[in-house]
């Protein structure tokens, strides 16, 4: 069985090498960053290797002329330099394109004040004195504003003050610790963009502590590492996971200006202030198990199937579907005394194409196949399409689904589970989450990663638990 994959993120060769993760947008045809480069040069705004690359790939742009990404996200730690880069852009497109408003936000004041203080010192240079009147820059507190001569602006302003409301046409919203950035704020935030030409929406930030409401930054990331959007861009720097913090060859990896620009004694310093935990995610950007699931994920990439350790003859399978109902999973599975194998053999858009899957002529066994599916699930309108053609379909109900999950965890917990690589059913592993609202389950709303392959794979286990008597017996009721 082989697996038609999703759209694989496309990255360039080449570009931005200093990036633990590249993912960027479809259809990118040019970059509106040679215009910005040499507004900047002409304002003495020099930027360096990594950051023309990265704005190279914030601005790119399709055929049609708009911004090829949606949503432009920007996982890189502190003292990298990134607010200062992003102010850059920001204020050659409001010398580029008169009336542009920028909206700078933070969640707390503090912050959006120090971004503010950041970019109000470059602003102050004479050679943007022909688009900036220094003595117009209002610097009262919650009224923090750049306005330009030919009526652009950049204002900033904190999230948790709900100040954002009432702005109209904002052609860049930027929106600075987005690993604490809320559903809830995002939509106060979005419509702000609804009537602008041609916007662009920057999210930046640290990857989120457990205890931060980091479910935007989390989901935007899963979604962009696991190929299902194809108009973000996704940009992580970072160090390894499991890399020793004081090694230079990971400040180095996870911080680009060093030791050019951000000297060994500022890295040093916040490696005293902050925890190891925190100075992991903050300084060296790497994004802990806690920020995206409940499973080990390096123990799990470990524990792989033998290659030589088959399915024996048409394995149990496992349907799933998400509950936009935008993918279907389908997984496989035995269990051989307290040993269990798992495999995911399909994961595709859409669920037009499942029945025709199962009744293929070309594919073997087809008429020994048996499905788990949860009738009270998305997949279960599929339920008696697939009867009506043949295939023996078991209803998985959510006291048996319960069962499954949590002798799956116990199964991986105990190193009895094996499964063969996928990538699709990696991110489903990594992101997973529980919900224990009446019982131990995967969340199928996690924020984090579309996990109807881990669902799949622990549905075709747990069909694979039930005697094929009992099996056939719930089948044809």
């Amino acid at each position: 069985m082989r697996l038609a994959k999703r759209r694989t993120p496309q990255t360039k060769r080449g570009l931005l090498p200093e990036a633990k993760h590249l993912v960027l947008p479809a259809g990118i045809v040019a970059s509106g960053f040679p215009r910005v480069e040499a507004i900047c040069k002409s304002i003495l705004i020099e930027f360096d290797p990594w950051q023309r690359d990265l704005n190279r790939c914030i601005l790119a742009k399709g055929s049609d002329g708009q911004y090829a990404a949606d949503i432009v996200a920007l996982s890189i730690g502190r003292q990298v330099g990134k607010t200062w880069d992003v102010g850059a852009v920001c204020f050659a497109e409001c010398i580029a394109v008169p009336e542009t408003t920028v909206v700078w936000t933070a969640h707390r004041f503090k912050v959006a004040r120090e971004s503010f203080d950041e970019h109000r010192g470059m602003a102050q240079s004479p050679k943007l004195a022909a688009h900036i009147d220094i003595d117009e820059i209002t610097t009262g507190a919650g009224n923090e504003c750049i306005p330009f001569r030919n009526g652009s602006r950049i204002v900033y302003a904190a999230r948790e003050r709900g100040s954002i409301r009432g702005f109209r046409k904002v052609r860049i919203l930027v929106l600075d610790e987005a690993q604490i950035l809320t559903e809830a704020a995002l939509s106060d935030l979005a419509p702000t963009q609804n009537q602008a030409t041609n916007p662009l929406l920057i999210l930046m930030g640290t990857p989120p502590k457990p205890t931060d409401p980091g479910d935007v930054f989390t989901r935007i990331r899963a979604e962009a590492l696991s190929g299902e959007t194809d108009a973000t861009l996704y940009v992580e720097i970072g160090a390894q996971k499991g890399c020793d913090p004081d090694d230079r060859n990971a400040w180095r990896e996870a911080n680009p200006s060093y030791p050019k620009r951000t000297p060994a004694r500022a890295i040093q310093r916040l490696r005293r202030l902050l925890s190891l935990e925190d100075f992991l995610r903050e300084a060296l950007g790497i994004w802990d198990s806690s920020s995206t699931g409940v499973l080990d994920i390096d123990k799990w990439r470990r524990e792989l199937a033998d290659p030589a350790q088959q399915f024996e003859g048409t394995p149990p399978l496992g349907l799933d579907m998400t509950p936009d109902r935008a993918w279907c999973s389908i997984g496989a599975g035995a269990i051989d005394g307290k040993r269990r194998l798992v495999e995911l053999v399909e994961h595709r858009r859409g669920s037009s194409w499942v029945v025709d899957w199962f009744t293929d002529p070309g594919k073997p066994h087809r008429r020994g196949y048996r499905v788990a599916i949860m009738p009270g699930s998305p997949a279960g309108s599929l339920i008696e399409p697939l009867r009506a053609a043949g295939v023996a379909v078991f209803e998985v109900s959510s006291q048996e689904y319960a069962h499954g999950c949590g002798a799956w965890f116990d199964a991986f917990e105990a190193g009895t589970l094996r499964h063969r690589p996928h990538p699709d059913l990696d991110a489903a592993v990594e992101g997973a989450r529980v919900t224990k609202r009446e019982a131990w389950t995967w969340d199928r709303r996690s924020p984090n990663a579309v996990i109807s392959p881990l669902v799949a794979v622990t549905l075709a286990a747990q069909c694979a638990a039930q005697p094929r008597e009992a099996f056939f017996a719930a089948a044809w009721r």
